[in-house]
């Protein structure tokens, strides 16, 4: 009896599967980006739009069968225009996650773990040490750090300063009757790249009631470029992180050296 040959079926298979497994990933990261913001309501908008179309054209509806049409035609330009942040944020995470990795096994391949988390340390150290004692005077900051420095978004609105990173200059950017306290400093690499910048406030309207703009400002940031903010509050010196639109609050010295050691 001939056998059959399902060689091809199995390889069909196997990439449908890929496949579908892909798609879900990305739709999760997508997911991950919209999530707790106003996009995701945006998006629900734009479902339910697109499940009104089947439905009146099932239906036979002819008249809002052509206007929906004519919506579903410019979709994907719609899509473009209202998720511009959004997809550039999954881009900007896509680049620089992959660039990201390729660096730390380099460092880590000439220099060796052990020399590479000494150098992490030696950077974060003046920052940790200077939320410590904002934290104790209750002093508000807000500090944002970005792995790239765009002088379109921030010297516009900000202070250039080009500085080494100390605990000193930290909190005398901070000082609450000092003329740059009021607004974000920006850090890039091993420098202050400015101080005193205005940032767009996030869109969410599901944080808690006790944010105020300096919080608003540090997740707006965060919503917009791939950026990650530790804020202290002014009334309560609690500590709090932000990264991709969302807020870890009232975090430990040692919980902000790991995501730091993480993160930039």
């Amino acid at each position: 009896m001939q056998s059959i040959d399902l060689s091809p079926f199995k390889t069909n298979l196997f990439f449908n599967i890929l496949d579908i497994l892909l798609v879900a990933i990305l739709i999760y990261q997508l997911y991950n980006l919209i999530r707790g913001t106003i996009a995701a309501n945006i998006f629900i908008g734009l479902a339910m739009l697109c499940v009104l179309y089947f439905i009146v054209k099932a239906l036979d509806m002819k008249l809002l069968t052509t206007i929906l049409g004519n919506f579903m035609n410019v979709g994907i330009i719609a899509i473009i225009v209202v998720f511009q942040q959004e997809i550039r944020r999954f881009l900007l995470l896509v680049g620089r996650n992959a660039s990201l990795q390729r660096n730390r096994a380099w460092w880590r391949y000439f220099l060796g773990k052990s020399d590479v988390e000494k150098d992490n340390y030696k950077r974060i150290k003046p920052i940790i040490d200077a939320c410590k004692s904002m934290k104790q005077t209750y002093t508000g900051a807000l500090i944002v750090f970005v792995k790239d420095y765009d002088e379109q978004i921030f010297q516009t609105s900000c202070e250039v300063m080009d500085a080494r990173i100390s605990k000193r200059l930290i909190e005398t950017i901070f000082q609450k009757n000092g003329p740059l306290h009021d607004g974000a400093v920006i850090i890039s690499g091993n420098k202050i790249k400015s101080a005193s910048c205005i940032l767009p406030l996030t869109d969410n309207t599901d944080l808690p009631a006790q944010f105020g703009l300096r919080h608003r400002a540090g997740i707006g940031v965060t919503e917009a470029n791939d950026a990650t903010a530790i804020i202290v509050s002014e009334e309560t010196g609690e500590i709090s992180y932000a990264k991709q639109g969302r807020v870890k609050m009232n975090i430990s010295f040692a919980e902000l050296e790991k995501l730091l050691n993480k993160d930039y």
